[in-house]
């Protein structure tokens, strides 16, 4: 799984102009499930999401978790990540899980990061979404599994 994590002050998804999930400062997490990916992929990835450490101490470096500060955590599904883009000028999508299991391991992540953190937003698996954020930093990081 991967998830392209960024440190905001606040950000925010909706999709055909309804609001699906808001957070203030934390993380953005946009989620992409490969095919080789199974739940133990989506636990390990929680882990990282969690753990990681990109908000600053009282010395200003990056030393504190999500968990630390208490920050929101917005997921949101988004199959493009998974893309094969190796070649050409468009992007292949043999290497993304099919839709079935991609949904299944988004939904089992969400449900997974609910239990262990709030607050926790997502979007919705399958929309067309409009993602706003305040990226802080700006702080973008690739956790892969």
């Amino acid at each position: 799984m991967i998830g392209l994590i960024q440190r905001v002050t606040r950000a925010q998804v909706s999709a055909e102009g309804r609001p699906l999930g808001a957070i203030g400062p934390g993380m953005l997490a946009l989620i992409g499930v490969k095919r080789a990916d199974e739940r133990r992929d989506a636990d390990r990835l929680l882990e990282r999401l969690l753990g990681y450490r990109i908000f600053a101490d009282e010395n200003e470096r990056m030393n504190r978790s999500l968990v630390e500060t208490g920050g929101g955590l917005l997921l949101v599904p988004q199959f493009t990540l998974a893309a094969d883009t190796a070649r050409g000028s468009r992007a292949g999508f043999s290497t993304a899980a099919p839709p079935e299991q991609a949904k299944m391991l988004f939904e089992y992540l969400l449900g997974r990061a609910r239990a262990r953190h709030a607050p926790v937003a997502a979007g919705e698996f399958g929309a067309h979404m409009q993602v706003m954020l305040v990226n802080d930093g700006p702080v973008t990081f690739w956790l892969d599994t």
